[in-house]
């Protein structure tokens, strides 16, 4: 068809892994080769229509085991004397201009309390008075004093900090992912911390039950794909949803055992039901289950037995610091082109005509949908010629 898809409108991550780039290829973090590889993954990640990206401003509280800590990978600078807190954002900035450049429009702040509970703090490193050392982690408590004064102190200076950059608007926040119906109260706890520094920015977590949203605790929650339904439910200002380890059966996903259709198809789901925005939490995952040793993601594909093959990552490492695509990542690039074309055919012929398109074999939802390889050639076949002959008639 002679046509231009519109720009990319649906947000899209899956989360990017500084410290597995610095362990696979032996460089420091945020050297100057750290971040040369960092651009070329970034690179590929941003051709892949992913737009937002998680931005370490500490070192991610993902994957962790507890008393356990990851490579640092810190895009702050943090000191403290005499008890007062002072930040340097030279590398923050680098990280922002660095991502804008090569196609990332949207950022992603990484966690600021723990992983499965928000229970603790972040690892957190700081010059001191006894030198470089950490101040905040799995040892503290995440509703304590000493860490709401931290964040009372450093909030309001990142915010600070984005708005002269421009990207202020454009950043999401993070509290805790994957917290359960058992961490309500912990969650509540960090939401009634940091929320009201954030100037009203946006937080989002990766959650499946709507307890969260329905006690107002989290305005954007980000359920699984099997657990989407009852979100659908419910008047949400912005629909998000994510697959991981754990979405094995019926739903989309990108595990090595599954065809290709299965994974593009979630592009056609996401349009139907007005889902803005994706999430996925392994670009370049290359460790084991807590990330307690490194794997060869060209030969352990599993994390170690910790998920299904392809759960982990999308791309592999390459010579020289090179980024390789895999095929999932490219089918899935394809999902998020298909959603631009609807919203192209949309325009043209109405979203009730388009969506007879996208229905025409059988009503689709997150868990069934046309099992056909060819079914999502054939929509966009049906959508291309659609958008053509809209195009025609209009000139």
């Amino acid at each position: 068809a002679d046509a231009l898809l519109p720009p990319q409108t649906t947000k899209a991550t899956q989360w990017f892994h500084c410290d597995c780039l610095m362990t696979r290829y032996g460089c420091k973090a945020f050297d100057e080769e750290h971040w040369r590889i960092i651009g070329n993954f970034v690179k590929t990640y941003a051709e892949n229509g992913l737009n937002m990206i998680l931005t370490p401003l500490f070192t991610p509280p993902l994957d962790t085991q507890v008393g356990g800590e990851r490579p640092t990978v810190q895009l702050v600078d943090v000191a403290v004397k005499n008890g007062v807190y002072s930040f340097g954002f030279d590398r923050l900035e680098r990280w922002i201009r660095l991502c804008g450049e090569l196609g990332i429009k949207w950022f992603e702040m990484s966690h600021l309390f723990t992983q499965w509970g928000a229970s603790h703090c972040p690892k957190i490193m700081a010059d001191t008075e006894n030198g470089y050392e950490r101040i905040f982690g799995w040892e503290s408590d995440a509703a304590g004093n000493e860490y709401r004064e931290f964040l009372g102190a450093f909030v309001p200076e990142l915010l600070k900090k984005l708005r002269e950059l421009g990207a202020a608007d454009r950043c999401y926040f993070h509290l805790s992912d994957e917290p359960s119906r058992d961490h309500l109260d912990n969650y509540r706890a960090a939401r009634d911390i940091l929320v009201p520094l954030l100037e009203g920015a946006p937080v989002i977590d990766a959650l499946s039950d709507p307890e969260f949203y329905d006690m107002g605790l989290v305005k954007i929650p980000v359920p699984a794909n099997d657990h989407i339904e009852p979100f659908l439910e419910r008047d949400i200002e912005e629909r998000w949803t994510y697959y991981c380890c754990g979405q094995g059966k019926k739903v989309s996903n990108r595990f090595f055992a599954m065809p290709s259709h299965r994974t593009r198809i979630m592009g056609a789901q996401m349009y139907k039901f007005g889902v803005e925005g994706f999430l996925q939490w392994g670009y370049n995952f290359w460790y084991d289950q807590y990330s307690r040793h490194e794997i060869d993601p060209w030969s352990v594909t599993d994390g170690d037995g910790f998920f299904p093959s392809g759960d982990g990552f999308s791309v592999y490492p390459g010579p020289g610091g090179s980024c390789i695509s895999s095929l999932r990542l490219r089918v899935f690039a394809h999902g998020l082109q298909d959603i631009r074309a609807l919203k192209l055919c949309e325009s043209l012929i109405g979203r009730d005509e388009t969506l007879k398109l996208v229905d025409a074999d059988m009503p689709l939802t997150f868990s069934s949908y046309p099992r056909d390889p060819g079914y999502i050639l054939r929509l966009r076949e049906k959508i291309n010629a659609a958008v053509e002959a809209a195009l025609i008639k209009r000139d």
